[in-house]
């Protein structure tokens, strides 16, 4: 967005405050009905009160869980009581000692500009800017070229995802949050290249539990109070896609209706007494191992089963410090040129923190990282003074890792009277000594050397082999 764009938000309608569980604490619309306003205790979820946003594209998640502040342009949604507004919002972290404990969210009304019940083309005229689109992001004309990545691993799913969406068996996609199963999904999407029409996206997360059934699969009049004939998702999405993010999120009960689906192609809407056959492609995403929401009873081992066959795994980024390097150089030219900025690259200190760093955002938490340092920063070369206020602990806790390492036994000399004082030759000599050091302490175990050096197993690996250094039994 523009400056101006920015400036306008000092004059916002109205601000939201949430905090950390996502309880709305202040609300300066005040709307009893809403039940979200100054003093109302107690507090309102987020997600309960704005049903139609879904934790995957929602920018108080992305603040919340990176502390990056994010701009949203032609945000649609609809509160609950199924108003739809469109808005512009700026969502902005509030810290308390370096962590983020909520967001402030400052919104822009556009609703009242185009009268959206009486000119829907008023959103048809942000399509066609590409700034919003329903039930999708800007990811709709993704395709496999647009992932970033030269690791191994994700370059081989990427070949899976191509093979898988040449058949018609349901695909799963797991991993983390921010690694990227969104993209992979409508890459496979736009691979498939299926009419825009016949691709339906839902995320599993943002419906009620007493509502998601009758979404997916219709109901009919008198099923339930105030219920009338309407189709679901499944006979909307009938000959083409259906994407459903956060599976794991979906009602167990519902999850067995979905199994049907994938096993007979046959479903029943609410109330119906006849059943309704479709021919749909099944992808489903989930953030967790899918062992692990199986034991927690949050996916159903037979709906695991019937999915299995065709499985994409994207390990998270800190598996991937390959991916570390070349993503941060590619986001600093993509942000160069969006903020008009010059940056030449980061400095020695920050490579380390980044293939150090945990990433619990992966990929997302990255771009957010990148952005906020690149749009901050007046220097041709970022450092750990560019890096965002929530990661100043974990910077912290690094060097304090990095210094419990240095015992005497291991103190690495520095000839002081060589010819070639070169820094970062000098830097990369004694970090080659100490790894070897320590490697040669443990026998050769790369997990303890990993641990005693405050980093983990992966990004000791990827420095041995950039520093070439061979196994050390």
């Amino acid at each position: 967005m523009s400056k101006k764009g920015i400036a306008d938000f000092t004059k916002a309608d109205y601000i939201l405050v949430v905090n950390k569980e996502y309880e709305i604490v202040y609300n300066s619309r005040f709307d009893r009905k809403m039940g979200a306003s100054l003093g109302t205790k107690p507090y309102r979820n987020f997600f309960e009160m704005y049903p139609s946003i879904g934790r995957g594209e929602s920018s108080i998640v992305k603040t919340m869980s990176t502390g990056v502040p994010i701009i949203k342009e032609a945000q649609e949604w609809t509160d609950i009581n199924g108003k739809v507004y469109v808005t512009e919002n700026l969502t902005l972290p509030i810290f308390n000692e370096g962590q983020v404990v909520g967001v402030v969210e400052l919104t822009k009304d556009l609703t009242n500009m185009g009268n959206l019940e009486d000119k829907p083309e008023f959103l048809d005229s942000l399509n066609r800017e590409g700034k919003y689109h329903p039930n999708r992001d800007s990811n709709d004309r993704t395709s496999f070229e647009d992932i970033l990545t030269i690791n191994d691993s994700m370059l081989n799913a990427i070949e899976q995802a191509k093979t898988f969406a040449q058949n018609n068996n349901p695909t799963l996609i797991y991993g983390e949050t921010g690694t990227g199963k969104e993209l992979f999904a409508q890459a496979i999407i736009n691979y498939m290249k299926s009419p825009k029409q016949k691709v339906i996206i839902q995320n599993c997360a943002a419906v009620p539990d007493n509502l998601i059934e009758g979404i997916l699969f219709g109901t009919t009049k008198g099923s339930y109070t105030g219920a009338e004939n309407k189709k679901g998702l499944f006979e909307e999405a009938d000959g083409g896609i259906f994407f459903l993010d956060e599976l794991n999120a979906m009602p167990y009960s519902v999850q067995g209706k979905l199994l049907r689906v994938l096993q007979e192609g046959t479903f029943r809407p609410l109330g119906a007494s006849r059943e309704k056959k479709v021919n749909v492609k099944i992808i489903a995403a989930i953030n967790v191992d899918p062992i692990e929401a199986m034991e927690n009873n949050t996916l159903r081992k037979d709906l695991f089963y019937r999915l299995s066959s065709n499985m994409i795994y994207l390990p998270p980024l800190r598996e991937r410090p390959d991916d570390i390097e070349y993503l941060t150089d590619n986001y600093i030219d993509l942000f160069n040129e969006e903020y008009g900025k010059d940056v030449k690259g980061i400095s020695d200190d920050l490579r380390d923190f980044f293939l150090d760093y945990s990433w619990e955002g992966n990929v997302r938490e990255l771009k957010h990282v990148i952005e906020s340092m690149v749009t901050m920063t007046n220097s041709e070369i970022l450092d750990v003074k560019d890096i965002p206020v929530y990661l100043n602990g974990k910077h912290k806790e690094k060097g304090q890792k990095k210094q419990g390492a240095h015992s005497a036994d291991s103190r690495i000399m520095i000839d002081l009277e060589s010819e070639s004082l070169n820094l970062r030759d000098t830097v990369n000599k004694v970090e080659r000594e100490l790894i070897i050091k320590v490697l040669e302490d443990c026998g050769g175990n790369k997990t303890k050397a990993g641990e005693i050096l405050g980093i983990p197993r992966q990004t000791l690996k990827y420095k041995m082999d950039r520093l070439g250094i061979d196994d050390v039994e």
